[in-house]
């Protein structure tokens, strides 16, 4: 509630027997001087549509007026903030055949995340909706914007300079600034964040006190000091840090989900293991699951029999850390997922990338999460430089593998690895992305592709060269490669450049 929050007036007591945390909320609620554009006092005034249309214009306005959370409350009387208990059961209500929460989620677009906290004090009921600020778009409720004038709920529309206000504010905001838990003690922040483990990838050793550690994380940006020993966990420490992800409300569902499947199709699931650790804190662990999980091939050694990866672990590292660091986490309901098939791997994040994937292996990363990035690559979780896909296609061409397909759809970005194949089995477009990533592979390390060096990448025999001849004028017929030099005329000793160049 930024610095408008006061703390509870002398007298005001609250026995409460819901958890510490929505009581210090409410207790802090109830002790505005007044309704704000982010808080809304009910009785028992509970009608479906209104709640949607409240869900909307609080998200919005917490947004405009910086707030990290918006707050709809039934029991407390809105003139004296005095409890006096409500009638409203949300959990217990229905539309049509449907829970009232799951019918809210579904009206509201883009969808965001409130929790519902029911409880008592002083034996009377109080019901408590937190809602998350909007992020990079105003909320709808079905269809329209709503946001908070004074204490009246109005249509975003009528109200323009507002509208440009509200875009001009949300458009400064980023995910890691967001808040996962509030007003926690610094006993149960340390409990809820592996600080050990973040020490431990800095190489720095732990502070002695509970004070030191909770100072340090505090300048890392992963918390924030309320007043006295109450603490606000950032985003950016909870995603990151988290010991349990369900332990933020919030943050459930950025899990990442492995999948394995029986064949090259998805009708059939062996297993599905989702994570359960921040993504730093569990990066490790969650390779390391991921490769017991692929196929080997047993190779013979002069004296001992050894087991190689059919993936190089160097190219699933960097794009699953790809697919945490560059994720819309304005897409609700979903987080990245790695499924592994019999003849391929995909890597799928929420949110379409900021380039294009044709410019993936050149460009300079740009990502909507620049704090969440920076850190994983202080920690040498991945790429301090470029996006880390020159090493994917690196590895894919070293390993003899297929080259790896970035793809998009309506609302992700799929990375896929592929399992070895011949250069038979591969269709045109197959072999036209080889040569593509391949010239500009060869193009960033300061090089150019050849038909030589092209064959030694698609395992072409020399004799075959007239194989090669025909895939590079393919993919220049494509427009993704280009002669280095237009005027040579000999294919001999002809050379290629991307097309960007």
């Amino acid at each position: 509630m930024g610095g408008r929050r006061v703390g509870a007036e002398e007298g005001t007591r609250l026995v409460t027997k819901a958890r510490p945390q929505a009581a210090e909320i409410l207790r802090s609620l109830v002790a505005l001087p007044h309704e704000t554009e982010w808080v809304e006092f009910k009785h028992n005034d509970s009608e479906p549509e209104e709640i949607g249309e409240y869900l909307s214009a609080l998200s919005n306005s917490a947004a405009l007026h910086e707030e990290k959370t918006a707050y709809l409350v039934w029991g407390v009387e809105n003139a004296t903030h005095k409890v006096i208990g409500t009638e409203f059961r949300p959990r217990e209500r229905k539309i049509g055949n449907e829970d009232l929460e799951p019918w809210l989620a579904r009206h509201l677009h883009p969808r965001v995340h409130f929790c519902i906290h029911e409880f008592t004090v002083e034996s009377e009921p109080v019901v408590l909706f937190s809602i998350e600020p909007c992020a990079h778009t105003p909320v709808r409720w079905k269809d329209y914007a709503y946001i908070r004038v004074g204490s009246y709920k109005k249509k975003l529309r009528d109200y323009p300079e507002k509208e440009r206000a509200l875009w001009a504010r949300i458009s400064l905001t980023s995910f890691e600034d967001g808040l996962a838990a509030r007003s926690l003690s610094g006993e149960e922040v340390l409990a809820r964040l592996d600080y050990p483990t973040y020490f431990e990838m800095l190489e720095q050793p732990v502070p002695a006190t509970r004070a030191a550690i909770l100072n340090r994380l505090e300048k890392e940006g992963m918390v924030q000091q309320v007043s006295g020993d109450r603490w606000d966990v950032a985003n950016f420490g909870a995603i990151l840090f988290a010991r349990k992800l369900p332990d933020f409300d919030t943050l459930v569902r950025k899990a990442i989900r492995v999948i394995v499947y029986r064949g090259p199709g998805r009708t059939e699931a062996l297993k599905e293991q989702e994570g359960g650790r921040g993504y730093a804190a569990g990066f490790q662990g969650l390779i390391s699951y991921i490769a017991d999980q692929l196929p080997g091939s047993e190779q013979i050694g002069e004296a001992l029999r050894h087991e190689v990866r059919v993936y190089p672990e160097i190219a699933i590292r960097e794009l699953v850390a790809n697919a945490i660091i560059h994720q819309d986490f304005s897409i609700r309901g979903t987080g990245p997922t790695v499924e592994i098939f019999t003849n391929r791997i995909e890597i799928t994040n929420p949110g379409k990338p900021l380039i294009d994937t044709l410019r993936f292996i050149d460009e300079p990363p740009r990502s909507r999460n620049e704090a969440l990035a920076a850190f994983m690559r202080r920690a040498n979780i991945c790429e301090e430089r470029g996006s880390g896909i020159d090493k994917v296609v690196h590895a894919a061409e070293f390993y003899q593998l297929p080259a790896p397909e970035f793809r998009v759809t309506e609302q992700h970005t799929v990375a896929i690895l592929y399992a070895p194949r011949q250069l038979r089995q591969m269709d045109r477009q197959d072999r036209i992305r080889a040569c593509y990533q391949h010239a500009a592979l060869q193009y960033v390390s300061g090089q150019v592709m050849t038909n030589a060096t092209l064959r030694k990448r698609l395992g072409i025999e020399e004799k075959n060269y007239a194989i090669a001849s025909r895939v590079i004028a393919d993919t220049i017929e494509e427009g993704l490669v280009r002669p280095r030099d237009p005027a040579n005329t000999s294919k001999k000793h002809a050379s290629y450049v991307p097309f960007w160049v």
